[in-house]
């Protein structure tokens, strides 16, 4: 389920799609990404209301074939404008090397606009820490105003962040409504068909009762556990699994469109004339205008076609919708609304889709409709996987397990926590309000929020980064954004009836992800405050007895300048340290990947004499840092290829402690060292070093002993005595053994801050203490772990 990381595999996957890769991706992203927009038929006209809240007829609401052919009108308008041209044509444009939903348009604006407010980007050495493949544009006017105004800043990220938890509201929110759904169309045809068997009306009532009693409930909630349960097979095989569902699906509902408007109205068509909206608009009252909060959900799973792009391509997404969803969801909307607009309460249920469907085949509709309902959910779900992966590269989202499904797609990942926690909600949510049509109320309400955050994201992206004229950016702001208020409004009309769930879950999401973020920043501007420099640690040792004992010791920690603050308090209580000291940070870029060549900076802290180092690794927000194992023995390698580099490498970036030299770059001359982790070599046939060194034990444990030997090839130039001197003493010291130091940091708040800062604080403590500890620390071996506790007042 989570093969070895492989780097390159990825790099060429992601830039060589041929067709065949393409038809891949478009044959699974159906049962990923279209699952939503697919099974929408569901509930779309079937959560309007027919009746008032006191049970009158609605007063505009199926009232005529007029009024069901201007419904069917925004229907088509709908999709065609938001699903299509919005997402499909225009902001599936801008993804950010792969990636999609609204924290890749937000990475795309901090590199392109500086707005980045993300400890990882404030730092004393950006230029730096920064991957070389990320470069600014040129300045302009709108791009220095936004740059000069803080607020601005803040405003993105709280923009992006409100985005995300809209998306994972909606990943809760859709698997409920979905199954829920289906398990009532069930319901409804099981009643149907005891109507045959009982000729008592009064029994035939009451049967009916017990159905929607004790039917749709159970039988939801049992396809919403197995479909949590799927997830740990991941993207891949998911997909493979339920894209004949879909398919199959697609194909049964666009026939039975095909049907309803041969057999009872051929001219539905007519209704795609933008008369028909303009129309209902002009004759708009309440009830109607609350309505669009249904129709809205004919294009739920948009913002998740974005937000999954990172699962699959931009060509096989635009390629599938184009070709075959699209012109099936007209095809069974045009059906349905036919259907409704000869058959106005003349049966029960008459507006739900299950009705309309042909009695002979209404028992595979019932089949396909639960298969699907479950299926329609993933789209949603994935996406929140992807979009809590890019948070929680990025800071602002608690520590939790990132599993990554595939060796050939970087974008597949699978969150078991966060799995678990939707799957409860749902459940949550399907018990306590088992009722479609309130749950129907507060997904619209997300989706039409999502659209919002999108749309406002993207038209900053068009006019800084794309560099469109200010008034391009003005008029799709304007346009999507009008369209996508009309619904918003549409939605509050019925927040006091199930849209306020939505509200406690963006409380719920929103509060922790800003203090998470917020403690995050708190921690990194204290360790940039009260780090000390390399001359505190020359001038004070001979005062403090500072000694040098043997081996290797990693500190890690945020900051790239300076000694950080827990290890000052570390040498000041207790004065002693390895032989060989490397400064380890761990730097996630607003990029989605960084390639493995450009990865890892190597530099000097200090004179050559203290033989410390600095390595600053740079990773992606799609990409998680390697175990530590691996890690260990790769610096041990780059900082030999520093030292054999040092005094002659043309591309090296300057920091306040000296020279920094992108390391681990394929070798051009010959001049990057060789690390042999083997027993054997009698037959290779490079000049050898140094002998072989047996790695030292960790503790008691037993453990697998490992060699380390640098070599050259044989091409390579002589090497100076002072180089293979200095590559001796760092074989020696990792001999001798090897130290980790991690800094154990304890939040505590300064006397007199506001309630606020205090609440924050106290929720980022919680998740702090409760979340997965940091990736670098999870493989390191006890005995070879020292943590050093430190109390931040912030």
């Amino acid at each position: 389920m989570d093969p070895p990381f492989s780097p390159d595999t990825f790099s060429n996957s992601f830039k060589k799609e041929t067709w065949r890769n393409t038809l891949l991706f478009s044959f699974q992203s159906i049962g990923i990404v279209y699952g939503r927009v697919s099974t929408a038929p569901l509930y779309v006209f079937g959560t309007i209301p027919t009746r008032g809240e006191h049970g009158a007829l609605r007063s505009k609401d199926f009232q005529s074939q007029e009024t069901v052919y201007e419904l069917f009108s925004f229907v088509f308008w709908t999709l065609t404008i938001i699903s299509l041209l919005k997402y499909v044509i225009i902001v599936l444009q801008a993804d950010d090397e792969g990636e999609g939903g609204t924290f890749a348009l937000y990475s795309i604006l901090c590199r392109h606009a500086k707005v980045g407010l993300l400890p990882n980007e404030r730092n004393a050495n950006d230029e730096v820490v920064c991957y070389e493949g990320i470069g600014t544009k040129v300045e302009s006017r709108a791009r220095r105003a936004i740059q000069n105004h803080k607020s601005s800043h803040y405003l993105m990220l709280i923009l992006a962040l409100f985005g995300a938890c809209m998306m994972i509201g909606d990943g809760v929110l859709t698997p409920a409504i979905s199954v829920l759904s289906a398990s009532s169309g069930l319901q409804r045809w099981l009643s149907h068909m005891s109507h045959h068997f009982s000729s008592s009306p009064k029994r035939q009532e009451k049967i009916s009762e017990e159905f929607k009693k004790y039917i749709p409930v159970p039988i939801a909630c049992a396809i919403l556990a197995c479909l949590f349960t799927l997830q740990h097979y991941g993207t891949r095989k998911i997909g493979f699994i339920f894209a004949p569902v879909i398919i199959l699906w697609l194909i049964f509902i666009g026939g039975v469109g095909l049907y309803n408007i041969i057999h009872c109205d051929p001219h539905i068509f007519y209704a795609i004339s933008p008369v028909y909206v303009h129309r209902f608009v002009r004759n708009i009252d309440r009830e109607s205008w609350s309505s669009l909060g249904s129709i809205l959900l004919c294009v739920a799973g948009s913002e998740a076609m974005f937000a999954d792009l990172g699962h699959f391509s931009k060509k096989s997404i635009k390629m599938t919708f184009i070709c075959f969803i699209y012109p099936i969801l007209l095809l069974c909307y045009a059906g349905q609304a036919a259907f409704i607009s000869k058959n106005l309460y003349a049966i029960d249920g008459f507006n739900h889709l299950t009705a309309s469907v042909p009695d002979p085949i209404s028992h595979i509709f019932v089949v396909l409709s639960l298969l699907a309902s479950a299926v329609g959910s993933q789209a949603t779900i994935t996406a929140s996987f992807s979009i809590i992966n890019q948070c929680l590269a990025l800071g602002c989202f608690p520590r939790v397990k990132v599993i990554h499904t595939s060796d050939k797609k970087r974008g597949q990942v699978y969150i078991p926590d966060v799995n678990w926690l939707l799957m409860i909600l749902s459940l949550a949510i399907t018990i306590g309000f088992h009722n479609v049509l309130q749950i129907a109320y507060a997904a619209g309400l997300a989706i039409v929020s999502g659209m919002l955050v999108t749309t406002c994201l993207m038209s900053l992206v068009i006019a800084l980064y794309w560099e469109r004229s200010l008034f391009v950016s003005a008029c799709f702001l304007i346009f999507f954004g009008f369209i996508e208020i009309m619904y918003l409004s549409a939605c509050m009309l019925n927040f006091h009836k199930g849209a306020w769930y939505l509200v406690v879950l963006l409380v719920l999401f929103l509060t922790s992800m800003l203090a998470w973020q917020y403690g995050t920043m708190k921690k990194y501007e204290f360790d940039i405050q009260n780090m000390v420099s390399i001359e505190w640690l020359t001038e004070l040792g001979p005062s403090l007895g500072i000694s040098r004992v043997p081996g290797i010791g990693f500190i890690y920690t945020d900051i790239v300048t300076g000694i950080p603050a827990f290890f000052s308090h570390f040498i000041t209580n207790l004065p002693a340290f390895h032989q060989v000291l490397v400064f380890v940070s761990f730097k996630s870029l607003p990029v989605p990947y960084v390639p493995p060549s450009r990865r890892y900076l190597i530099g000097r802290v200090g004179d050559k004499d203290y033989k410390i180092f600095r390595c600053i690794a740079r990773f992606g927000y799609c990409e998680r840092v390697r175990d530590s194992d691996d890690f260990e023995q790769q610096i041990i390698q780059l900082i030999g290829e520093f030292i054999s580099l040092e005094d002659n490498d043309t591309e090296s970036l300057t920091s306040f402690e000296g020279r920094m030299i992108v390391v681990g770059k394929p070798s051009q001359d010959g001049n990057a060292l060789i690390p042999i982790h083997s027993t054997s070599s009698a037959n290779n046939e490079t000049t050898t070093l140094s002998p072989s060194v047996d790695s030292f034990e960790r503790g008691s444990a037993p453990v697998q002993r490992k060699k380390v030997r640098f070599t050259l090839p044989e091409s390579s130039p002589k090497m100076r005595e002072s180089v293979r001197e200095e590559l001796q003493q760092l074989i020696d010291a990792r001999e001798s053994g090897t130290a980790y130091f991690l800094g154990q940091s304890h939040l505590a708040v300064r006397d007199g801050s506001n309630l606020l800062k205090k609440l924050l604080i106290m929720i980022y403590v919680i998740l702090d203490k409760n979340s997965r500890e940091p990736p670098v620390a999870l493989n390191i071996p006890h005995a070879a772990l020292v943590e050093v506790g430190m109390v931040y007042t912030v």
